[in-house]
């Protein structure tokens, strides 16, 4: 699959690796960070529960940096972000790729980043023979979910919280 086809010039994807833990749960607080969120304990069990094969990472990066794997998020900064794998969909019971995390970071923001990894996460999931693909998105992330929408994306289920 070609992850240099079409993307804004000075911008390619590189493929990311388990060696990335570190970084990715640094980018995950962040963005639920910017979202509100204050209790991130649980981001490095997420991760090692879910970045295994046959989930697909992707980093994206300025054009002329070379890829760098293993590194921690202190030492390269993260522009945007694509973590990609299969679910299971609760209504068919029919596999279907998901995407656990698409990331830009707000000084990236829009150029149209986010929808060419959302594009990409397309292509993935076509090329690996998916027929769907899902995500989930906190209702508070207006510019995400207005994104997804213009993409074709449709609510299929709602997630309701109670505190007790």
């Amino acid at each position: 699959m070609d992850l240099e086809s079409n993307w804004p010039q000075g911008y390619h994807l590189v493929q990311g690796s388990s060696l990335d833990r570190a970084r990715l749960v640094a980018t995950i607080g962040s963005a639920y960070a910017e979202l509100g969120a204050t209790q991130l304990g649980h981001l490095t069990k997420t991760v090692e529960l879910y970045l295994t094969s046959p989930s697909t990472l992707w980093w994206l990066e300025k054009s002329g940096s070379t890829a760098r794997v293993g590194f921690t998020a202190t030492q390269s900064d993260t522009l945007g972000c694509l973590w990609l794998g299969p679910s299971i969909n609760q209504l068919t019971g029919e596999l279907q790729a998901y995407i656990y995390l698409v990331y830009v970071a707000p000084t990236y923001r829009r150029q149209g980043l986010g929808r060419k990894l959302m594009e990409h996460a397309k292509q993935w999931a076509s090329h690996e023979g998916y027929s769907q693909l899902s995500l989930q998105v906190f209702t508070k992330n207006a510019p995400a979910l207005k994104l997804y929408k213009s993409l074709g994306y449709q609510t299929q289920a709602t997630l309701l919280t109670l505190e007790v």
